[in-house]
């Protein structure tokens, strides 16, 4: 299935790049680096730069902080929204708010994809998405409440958990009226689960592949990679590509990265091996 972002189209053997843009000053990986307006723009034209097909805006961390309304996010990502629209044409973006006021103010401003980090909790950012006809992310996160940490949280089976909530939402988007070649499905690494979750649904991530809703993940500097590997943000890299080489084999499709040119030769590489993609050349032993 072709898939559809907004006003853009990308055939189904596209990989996509989804490069993270924080218009935050407390964000958990560059502390606010791109806080700045200028600073974020300067930071989108990079990562159009390196080949991101798609930039995701967000204006609140996920982790808990002082509390941001929804006017304050509106200050953060809409006039942000417009800027990198009018400057970038063909990019894909997308913002990460889970807030249906906030889509539908950013989608008048120009977005194209709206991505549902938190599973859900405000049902009405669906039917935002299909009033505009953009695409919508559908991401698992064992219901809990937005910019909390999982505590304890534990499932029967949390691939089967996240393929349930994920499915379920994604038809209920469809029956909304958003576009099926528009819905997008996360299992949302580290999102209401611990590390160990993480792992099982990065190994068994196949299983969510085959359902045939297109599969982003969410892998870069997580902290189910730190504590796998006892490694403090900054020094995950290498652990996320080696995760992002399992997601890519098992067939993901879209990779919301800080890294994107490191993450692009990973899934490239992942995907060829895999047989969905030719090399770029092939003229050893045979020119």
């Amino acid at each position: 299935m072709t898939l559809r972002l907004g006003r853009h189209s990308f055939p189904d053997d596209r990989t996509l790049m989804m490069a993270i843009v924080n218009r935050t000053p407390d964000s958990f990986f560059d502390k606010g680096a791109t806080w700045a307006e200028d600073s974020a723009f300067d930071r989108v034209a990079q990562v159009v730069d390196e080949g991101a097909e798609i930039v995701d805006i967000g204006g609140i961390k996920a982790a808990p902080g002082a509390e941001i309304d929804a006017d304050e996010e509106k200050r953060r990502v809409v006039s942000f929204v417009e800027r990198v629209r009018e400057a970038f044409p063909g990019l894909v973006i997308s913002v990460d708010t889970w807030r249906a006021e906030v889509g539908r103010a950013v989608c008048e401003a120009g977005a194209d994809l709206l991505n549902d980090a938190w599973g859900g909790a405000d049902p009405g950012l669906a039917e935002v998405a299909a009033e505009f006809d953009v695409a919508l992310v559908c991401t698992h996160t064992g219901g809990i409440t937005p910019r909390t940490r999982p505590h304890r949280i534990e499932y029967d089976d949390v691939m089967a958990d996240a393929i349930a909530s994920t499915v379920a939402q994604a038809e209920r988007a469809v029956s909304l009226g958003v576009a099926p070649e528009s819905v997008v499905i996360d299992p949302a690494h580290d999102f209401g689960k611990n590390t160990f979750h993480s792992l099982e649904v990065t190994r068994r991530l196949g299983e969510m592949v085959a359902t045939g809703w297109p599969v982003l993940v969410s892998l870069s500097n997580k902290d189910f990679v730190g504590e796998t590997l006892d490694l403090p943000v900054g020094e995950r890299l290498l652990g996320t590509l080696a995760a992002t080489a399992v997601a890519a084999t098992a067939g993901a499709r879209i990779y919301r990265v800080h890294q994107v040119p490191e993450t692009r030769q990973v899934v490239d590489m992942a995907w060829t091996i895999a047989g969905r993609r030719p090399p770029a050349r092939a003229i050893r032993g045979l020119a």
